[in-house]
């Protein structure tokens, strides 16, 4: 089919066809605009193959490609989700550590941990709950029936200690 003929059956066919391709993208996408935009690229697409149509049933050639592009664009849709919430991102932002990162991380909390056990009772098991495994002063109260002043008061004397072990002015 040579392309002037190709343009003037375009044309009509979208004179014909404009508003079934536009509801079948429509109601397949959800969306007004994605579904003139899926239209538009349907009959682009019929124009660029016209000459590989056998002239026969042109509705269910165009409404073909018409739900085909609406899956293609559906499928693309699906692998661009993009997160909304600050949380989202954050989380995704936390777990894309280096590997080499995520060593040294484990080898750091490591030699925390061996720190806070060469500390004399009750300071080496109050700094493991404060410092590793990172309870708050309240939940370590309660955990140990204490009070939460003795608690602060421990948790203050355990990182003076580690500091010395440290042998560094801020832990």
């Amino acid at each position: 089919m040579d392309k002037i003929r190709a343009q003037e059956y375009i044309a009509d066919w979208i004179e014909t066809y404009q508003n079934l391709v536009f509801s079948i993208c429509c109601k397949m996408t959800r969306d007004y605009f994605i579904a003139e935009d899926l239209t538009q690229e349907t009959f682009l697409s019929a124009y660029r193959n016209a000459n590989s149509f056998d002239g026969e049933n042109v509705k269910a050639w165009l409404c073909r490609i018409a739900t085909n592009k609406c899956i293609d664009y559906q499928r693309q849709a699906a692998r661009r989700v993009t997160p909304e919430d600050d949380v989202e991102l954050e989380h995704i932002e936390s777990n894309s550590s280096l590997p080499e990162e995520l060593i040294m991380e484990k080898e750091v909390i490591k030699e925390l941990r061996n720190k806070c056990q060469q500390l004399k009772p009750p300071y080496d098991e109050i700094a493991i709950l404060y410092f590793c495994q990172e309870r708050k002063p309240e939940e370590i109260a309660t955990m140990k029936q204490k009070n939460l002043k003795t608690i602060q008061t421990q948790i203050y004397r355990a990182r003076a200690m580690l500091r010395k072990l440290y042998g560094k002015e801020r832990l």
